[in-house]
């Protein structure tokens, strides 16, 4: 059994704050918890939710009141990250526009997207706006929970964990938005004020050190783990790797060993034997899992995943969307005798090869002849018709990529010995996940010690280890010019293009943006 926090529709989530017009001006008069929240309570063990009847709209002086109600205001911080499928348009960023895929679908289908495949999107697209808007949302969630529930009367080590966990959701927003856009506004208080409401775009360093100060925050006051009722929740380990993550993209190397070592040395979590088990309803919150985001099938509220949906064939209601290249199916490694990685066969769909319901995948079902196999359930967990409401996590940190940013930060220091400690162990466990007894050569330990040789082999693994999970794009981006040029091609202008154009709604509403 799963645990769960609800989700409210796109019209309601932006009901959560009351808005006064002064002339062509909108002032936040102050932050409102709209009462739908208050349902939105954790699943239990059972599945039962706890609910309470929509009575109206509750300001920020008369909601924060007691424990339950901080909590509830919480979950709606969770709520705000677990729109799945085209709101939480992180897949169009990290999949579409790297190398690894295209946008797949009809030809005219979700056109914008094809924009942002194409590096030509502009500030009115509606994806870039939608992406904007639900990061603020959770922003903003976040800040009021941070800024009311210190006075909660209650006990202070739930009420320290509750802010803890508010604080990594702020940086994991946060930490996407800077790169995606660079410089965004910094907004760290409710929106009370002209001064609050209108905020300029900070320098990305600045951003950083505000994300590291927020994820320290939530490492020290954080669970290493929770219960079942509580499962889901952001734990220590998941602040810890987090911090881990942003130091490594700042290149600060060192001090992200330091802190992956840490998360590690929690001693919760381990590769899952087979490779393809991280992506199953069965092995969900695994002790893979660093961080994962719940959802549940069948709920009212709906709670489930779109990317079911967006993804799959036409046969199954779907839109197949994120289609994956030649270039990335031609990553992964093959024997001489012809053997695949078996991570591949996990990843993708490809022709002649066995897909989720046992049928036999059909390159017909994709414009590039290829699907992404993950984030998808078969039809007997999800109907064709329920298509878009699954039930399936999505993993934003497995230990996989703990291990993967272990080898790199390693390999940067001139650590060759523990960096190829760290890859192997990823590379042996996908080894043993092939089916029967696997070739000589394929998936054999990485030897060299060669400082060059050994990153691109680093970075092979990432792109094949993480296939179709969110992350190339980024990866791409913080190797630098000469490896996101290589790869996106002629077309692709690092200097020029790397960050997407923050939205026309934006700048429009926001005073102290020089567009």
């Amino acid at each position: 059994m799963k645990r769960n926090f609800k989700n409210i529709s796109d019209t309601c989530s932006h009901n959560l704050m009351s808005v006064k017009v002064i002339g062509n001006k909108s002032l936040i008069l102050h932050s409102a918890i709209v009462l739908m929240i208050c349902s939105m309570t954790i699943l239990n063990a059972c599945k039962k939710f706890l609910t309470e009847d929509l009575k109206g709209e509750f300001s920020s002086e008369t909601f924060y009141q007691n424990d339950k109600q901080a909590i509830q205001a919480l979950n709606g911080v969770y709520n705000a990250i677990s729109f799945s499928g085209f709101s939480n348009a992180i897949w169009v960023f990290g999949d579409i526009a790297s190398d690894d895929a295209v946008k797949g679908g009809n030809p005219g289908d979700q056109s914008e997207i094809t924009y942002i495949d194409e590096f030509n999107s502009d500030a009115n697209n509606g994806i870039i706006s939608n992406y904007w808007s639900h990061s603020y949302e959770a922003i903003a969630r976040a800040n009021n929970v941070i800024a009311n529930v210190p006075a909660v009367s209650m006990d202070e080590t739930v009420k320290n964990r509750i802010i803890g966990e508010a604080k990594f959701i702020r940086a994991y927003s946060y930490f996407n938005l800077v790169n995606v856009f660079g410089k965004v506004p910094l907004k760290l208080l409710p929106q009370l004020t002209q001064e609050t409401i209108h905020m300029p775009l900070s320098e990305v360093s600045d951003i950083y050190l505000q994300i590291n100060k927020d994820l320290s925050d939530a490492a020290a006051v954080l669970p290493v783990s929770y219960s079942i009722t509580d499962q889901g929740r952001v734990t220590r380990g998941a602040a810890l790797a987090m911090l881990g993550k942003v130091n490594l993209y700042q290149q600060k190397w060192a001090a992200a060993i330091g802190y992956l070592q840490q998360a590690e040395a929690l001693g919760i979590y381990r590769l899952l034997p087979a490779y393809a088990d991280n992506f199953k309803l069965a092995h969900e919150n695994s002790s893979e899992s660093i961080f994962e985001i719940q959802h549940l099938t069948g709920q009212n509220p709906f709670t489930g995943s779109g990317l079911n949906q967006w993804f799959a064939p036409a046969s199954e209601g779907g839109y197949y969307f994120d289609a994956p290249t030649q270039s990335l199916v031609d990553a992964f490694e093959i024997s001489v005798t012809g053997e695949v990685d078996p991570r591949l066969d996990a990843s993708v769909g490809r022709d002649g090869q066995p897909w989720l319901n046992g049928e036999i995948f059909s390159a017909t079902w994709s414009p590039t002849g290829y699907l992404t196999k993950k984030h998808q359930q078969p039809l007997s967990e999800v109907s064709s018709s329920l298509k878009g409401d699954g039930g399936l996590n999505y993993i934003y940190l497995r230990y996989a990529d703990l291990l993967l940013m272990k080898a790199e930060a390693f390999n940067e220091t001139n650590n060759a010995d523990s960096a190829k400690a760290n890859l192997n162990k990823v590379r042996r466990r996908a080894r043993a996940s092939f089916n029967g007894t696997p070739p000589v050569d394929l998936l054999a330990d990485i030897t060299t010690s060669d400082q060059n040789l050994l990153r691109t082999a680093i970075q092979k693994e990432r792109r094949v280890e993480l296939a179709q999970e969110f992350h190339r794009y980024f990866d791409l981006m913080r190797w630098g010019k000469t490896i996101a040029e290589t790869a996106l091609g002629h077309d692709f202008n690092y200097e020029t293009k790397r960050y997407f154009p923050i939205p026309q709604a934006e700048t429009d509403a926001n005073q102290a943006i020089n567009p």
